[in-house]
């Protein structure tokens, strides 16, 4: 009988341990979207590592859901709704309207609008940043899993790594700073790429 009631008790404050770390993970992401959610917007420097999607580096400027992305590739307008996609090599911009899952593999702080349903948590300490592992609950999200480092002083993000399609992306953020960015900025505009064949796919 002892035996069983020192089983439980240990179960139970495995239990209460976990729980209370998964805990402590939600609140440091709560932080770091706190901190990256400026309603003025921020603006950084990444570098992008993916099987999937190649490797590539440049500055993404952030406003809420919205975004614009440059790198030697193409540049990229979300304006919350619309994608447009300006491919440099042929003076093309394609305009879409992307899912969920394609925003994941673009926008670096998209975690933003995603980790607080669907996920369990675990955090490990790793020098001076905290590291969170969310595995997802739901079965329907196209991320399976994350890892997202975060600054212990700053609480900004420093790395977000996702596993789609059991493929890693990783991104590299640095230089993350609060900015006053206007609407605009977020759409494409014509006038800047006169010459550019604009094809609508939506």
């Amino acid at each position: 009988m002892k035996k069983i009631v020192f089983v439980l008790t240990m179960m139970l404050g495995c239990l209460s341990w976990t729980s209370s770390h998964a805990q402590d993970a939600k609140k440091v992401l709560d932080k770091c979207a706190a901190a990256v959610s400026s309603k003025n917007g921020v603006q950084a420097d990444f570098t992008m590592n993916s099987a999937q999607y190649g490797d590539t580096s440049g500055r993404i400027s952030v406003k809420g859901r919205m975004f614009t992305a440059t790198t030697s590739m193409a540049t990229l307008w979300f304006d919350g709704k619309t994608l447009w996609t300006y491919m440099a090599n042929n003076d093309e911009v394609n305009v879409t309207t992307p899912s969920d899952s394609q925003l994941q593999v673009m926008n670096p702080y998209n975690f933003i609008n995603m980790y607080k349903k669907g996920f369990d948590y675990t955090m490990t300490q790793k020098g001076n940043a905290f590291q969170v592992h969310l595995t997802a609950t739901d079965a329907s999200k196209k991320v399976r899993e994350m890892y997202i480092t975060v600054d212990k002083k700053t609480y900004h993000p420093t790395e977000v790594k996702l596993l789609q399609k059991q493929q890693w992306t990783t991104f590299t953020i640095s230089n993350l700073k609060t900015a006053k960015l206007s609407d605009n900025v977020f759409r494409f505009n014509s006038k800047d790429f006169p010459t550019a064949e604009v094809i609508d796919l939506r």
